[in-house]
């Protein structure tokens, strides 16, 4: 068995594993036994009692993160003319053609 660090056993002795606990007194009890100098995850699992096979019962959703991803976007568009202001009005970060393409290249 492998030997665990003070701050693991003093974190286990904090809990009982064989208890359920709620979504909150568990999110309260996982904040207050962090220990790491970075910011923790947490996975969670739940049992939804639906069979994807049927198409009545998937299981979709997407959610917007507070922060988003921390990446910017930037984009580029190759057009000329009526399209290049389109582009432009349309809040598009470099617009060019030929011109364009040969920055890239060098």
């Amino acid at each position: 068995m492998a030997k665990r660090g003070k701050k693991y056993q003093d974190a286990v002795k904090q809990y009982d594993r064989a208890e359920l606990y709620d979504a909150q007194p568990a999110l309260e009890l996982v904040c207050k036994l962090a220990h790491a100098k970075f910011d923790e995850t947490v996975e969670a699992h739940f049992r939804l009692g639906v069979d994807g096979r049927h198409a009545d019962q998937q299981v979709r959703g997407a959610i917007v993160l507070p922060n988003g991803t921390g990446k910017t976007v930037k984009v580029l568009v190759f057009a000329k003319g009526d399209k290049a202001h389109e582009a432009e009005a349309a809040g598009a970060d470099y617009v060019g053609a030929e011109e364009l393409a040969n920055k890239i290249r060098t």
